[in-house]
């Protein structure tokens, strides 16, 4: 609780004091009048300031001047009928004590987030005259070597060239188990290295790494309202001037009607009264705080899980999935590669690695990847000029001079290269230099030790359809979906062929289409689908700019959770929805005959509005789920 927070719970502590104080003071006519409003003035002059604001700045319908004209009203009847001031003040006191609960409550749920994403680093470790100078991580440019000391967080993704530790992952991935880091491997910022001291040359820019894009991601999630969202603003602008006109109705109409009409007394007092209960009633607090907040705490629960939401409305595109969509490697396989067979035809076996490896020495293929690892040498950058990379096919480059190609069969045949087509489970590279088939390469893929288990939880999570797209062969495919359970299979796809694939799934289902994938070939796709989600912790930036929602330990388990926390937060949502509107339908017509006092306006505006976000706050209790 804050400092503000704190004096706001003071003033209702008193204020509530007071009230029951002067409820003891046996006093009459004027000067009752006059303590009570003590504790009328004492817990409400900021609402009154408010609306005396409002009124001049022409910003006339809002819950403050409804909360102002209605106890200032129920007073002024007070004083020239009933003499009961209780009423008034009550209204005020308990609308304050809710209004205390809302803050308290977006306070819980900021502070929650705020916890989570305190990932930012404050600064960055450079060796200088054998000293550690900390030094800003916004200044360190891209290939400098920072060290990162046991207790610190990982500033600047990069690759470990000195050291080994255990780092504590939970802020980004949700996964309380530490993760063991050796030289050579890639960590990101936001990790804090728990042991061993680590050397670490960055590869990217402050600004570009991990921890930069998750704090945007989450700061700018709420900027994108889902349409449940957009639809409670429009309702308060269109629903706060009606009911304010059928107050004024209320109090106007009835009296008329009995005066004229009956030839009864107008009893313009008895109307007014009614028309102060069916503003206080009327307020529609609970449905402009509750829903926003419930998206709120269901983005801060799911980042607490490891999923990064980028907006409310994916919310309610996640909830409604029926048909979900995987990209094969590096989504439901794990994307590292190994050469598992070499077959060469025109050079030694060591000599065709080397050719394919300088080929593909520029692209960040995971099987580009896998030819450098088991190459093992260091690359001459001066040797290879001219590569030229094709999404799905492969690459062409020259190395010492000569044209070399290294991709699948059908970019053998676009060069119009006479190859012998590989039969085998795993990807198969094919190598020719100046136009001569030189021999292929094998490498092989393994599947997430969860992607099976993923695909059987969206099953049973109402998913009707999964589907994986892959550009691999139709053998390997084939293989990997009938392992993991997957209903449909389409291979040998280009980029394109994906999104056309999804172009056509789109058509025909029934409520909506995830995708998720890594690469940067599947960047159309994410976008292209109704939601997209990526892997992030291996993902490409280009495939985690384009998506809607991030997995920060890329296991492919978390879809089912993302889907199912959705469908909590949706599903409370529209309790919030139909409870609010229900009850305040409910009294404002009992308020409009005359069967509801002040008091039962208090439950429909405070009552409503506490419980409404009291069942909000169950939406950052989801990483159980």
């Amino acid at each position: 609780m804050n400092r503000k927070q704190k004096k706001w719970l003071a003033r209702i502590i008193i204020s509530a004091i007071m009230f029951v104080i002067v409820n003891l003071i046996p006093a009459e006519g004027v000067l009752k009048f006059c303590i009570y409003l003590i504790p009328y003035f004492s817990i409400g002059y900021d609402i009154l300031r408010k609306a005396f604001l409002g009124i001049i700045h022409g910003q006339l319908l809002d819950e403050n001047f409804l909360m102002a004209i209605a106890t200032v009203g129920a007073y002024a009847i007070a004083a020239t009928r009933t003499g009961d001031y209780n009423e008034a003040v009550a209204v005020m006191l308990f609308y304050q004590i809710g209004e205390f609960f809302q803050s308290y409550a977006v306070g819980k749920s900021r502070k929650n987030i705020s916890q989570l994403m305190d990932i930012r680093p404050d600064y960055a470790n450079i060796e200088a005259c054998g000293k550690l100078e900390k030094v800003d991580p916004d200044e360190i440019p891209v290939d400098t070597v920072i060290t990162v000391l046991p207790g610190e967080k990982i500033p600047i993704d990069g690759i470990i060239v000195e050291g080994s530790s255990s780092l504590d992952t939970v802020a980004l991935t949700g996964e309380s188990v530490p993760k063991s880091v050796v030289a050579g491997e890639e960590v990101v910022s936001g990790c804090i290295n728990m042991t061993g001291l680590l050397k670490i040359r960055t590869t990217k820019e402050f600004g570009e790494s991990t921890v930069s894009k998750i704090l945007d991601m989450v700061e700018n999630a709420s900027s994108r309202k889902s349409r449940s969202e957009a639809f409670i603003s429009k309702f308060a602008r269109v629903y706060t001037p009606i009911v304010c006109a059928s107050a004024l109705i209320l109090a106007v109409i009835p009296p008329l009607f009995r005066m004229f009409f009956l030839n009864l007394s107008p009893d313009f007092g008895e109307w007014i009264y009614r028309a102060l209960t069916f503003l206080v009633i009327s307020c529609p607090c609970a449905l402009v705080i509750s829903i926003p907040l419930g998206f709120f705490a269901g983005i801060g629960g799911a980042s607490n899980a490891g999923i990064l939401i980028k907006g409310s409305n994916f919310f309610e595109v996640l909830a409604k999935a029926d048909t979900v969509v995987f990209d094969k490697t590096g989504t439901l396989t794990k994307g590292v590669f190994e050469v598992s067979e070499i077959t060469a035809e025109n050079c030694s076996d060591e000599e065709l690695l080397e050719i394919a490896a300088y080929a593909e020495s520029s692209s960040t293929h995971p099987i580009a990847k896998s030819l450098l690892t088991a190459y093992g040498a260091e690359i001459d950058r001066e040797r290879v000029k001219n590569i030229r990379e094709f999404g799905g096919s492969g690459v062409i480059a020259e190395v010492d001079g000569k044209k070399v190609v290294v991709g699948n069969s059908k970019l053998m045949a676009a060069e119009n290269i006479g190859f012998s087509e590989i039969k085998s489970i795993g990807t198969v590279a094919y190598i020719a230099v100046d136009g001569e088939y030189y021999g292929c390469i094998i490498i092989s893929d393994k599947e997430k030790s969860t992607s099976k288990k993923a695909i059987t939880a969206l099953k049973n999570a109402g998913i009707s359809k999964t589907v994986m797209l892959t550009g691999d062969r139709k053998a390997v495919a084939d293989s990997v979906a009938k392992f993991l359970g997957v209903d449909e299979v389409h291979s040998e796809l280009l980029p394109d062929g994906k999104v056309e694939i999804v172009e056509n799934l789109l058509k025909d289902r029934k409520g909506s289409l995830i995708f998720v994938g890594d690469g940067i070939n599947d960047a159309p796709v994410l976008s292209r689908a109704d939601a997209g989600i990526a892997m992030g912790a291996m993902g490409s930036d280009a495939a985690i700019e384009s998506a809607d929602v991030v997995l920060m330990d890329d296991d492919p388990m978390k879809v089912a959770k993302a889907v199912n926390i959705s469908r909590k937060v949706m599903r409370i949502i529209y309790q919030n929805i139909v409870f609010a509107i229900g009850v305040k339908i409910l009294c404002l017509i009992l308020g409009a005959f005359g069967y509801a006092n002040m008091w039962l306006a208090i439950f429909a505006d405070v009552g409503v509005m506490v419980l409404a976000v009291l069942n909000a706050i169950r939406c950052l209790f989801v990483k159980k789920i």
